[in-house]
């Protein structure tokens, strides 16, 4: 297992490594010289707006590292090595989906938190101090703020479920089918439409808003959140296990 995690850190850092270096390096360059006032206003918004580009630019060089990495799992030739390793399908799925989640998430934190570093810096100690502030008097807004990251992490480790297994039954139950990634398309729709149906389980804590096909759930307490990270997780293990199942299936590469 720990190989599996080797091996995919290493294919998602292929991409995303050096983009991550270049930023992390020009934030913590413009951090340091506006935190000890080097920076005039104009290069001081100049650099908040950088610092803004940067978070598209490893936005975009996330989503090419986690491609990079399916790709190792279903298309020739690193495929071939995966079919023939003697690991179980869901080994190599986990550790896989763990390594995207993992590098997706802390390079976003951590450059979005540079840049409302930067931005702090450039609206003046008043700001951060009023913040700072608000933050200790409102400690309930801060757990409600925690509760609502887990809920992002947990909407992105099913998002990224809904794609792998869409891609699986793509690669394997719909290979011989006309226009595969058609009905790999209709096929992530009608997960979409059915986790929206299971939301329904949720509505003695929030009111029912419908939009179109989707149904969304309005939560009227921020202590009915735990229970919409735990049903989002549930529906991502259960698409974990669908996946892994049919991975051990014949994969067409």
């Amino acid at each position: 297992m720990k190989a599996q995690f080797k091996y995919a850190f290493l294919a998602g850092l292929n991409v995303r490594g050096q983009v991550f270096a270049v930023i992390f390096i020009m934030n913590t360059v413009f951090i340091t010289m506006g935190s000890l006032g080097l920076l005039p206003l104009a290069a001081h918004i100049t650099a908040v707006s950088l610092g803004g580009v940067a978070i598209a630019v490893m936005l975009a060089a996330d989503i090419g590292g986690d491609v990079f990495i399916a790709r190792r799992m279903f298309s020739a030739p690193e495929a071939y090595l995966h079919a023939l390793s003697p690991v179980p399908r869901r080994k190599i799925l986990l550790a896989s989906v763990i390594t995207m989640a993992v590098l997706d998430i802390v390079s976003m934190a951590v450059v979005i938190t540079q840049e409302v570093w930067l931005s702090f810096n450039l609206a003046g100690d008043s700001i951060k101090q009023l913040v700072w502030d608000f933050i200790h008097s409102e400690s309930s807004y801060l757990i409600y703020a925690l509760w609502c990251v887990l809920f992002l992490i947990s909407a992105y480790l099913l998002l990224m479920m809904i794609i792998m297994f869409c891609v699986t039954m793509k690669k394997s139950v719909f290979f011989k089918m006309p226009v595969p990634g058609l009905l790999a398309f209709l096929l992530a729709c009608g997960c979409f439409y059915v986790i929206s149906l299971l939301q329904l389980v949720l509505v003695p804590f929030g009111d029912v808003q419908r939009y179109w096909l989707l149904i969304i759930i309005t939560l009227n307490s921020g202590a009915a959140v735990p229970l919409l990270i735990l049903l989002t997780l549930l529906e991502a293990a259960a698409l974990f296990i669908l996946t892994s199942k049919l991975m051990e299936r014949k994969i067409n590469l």
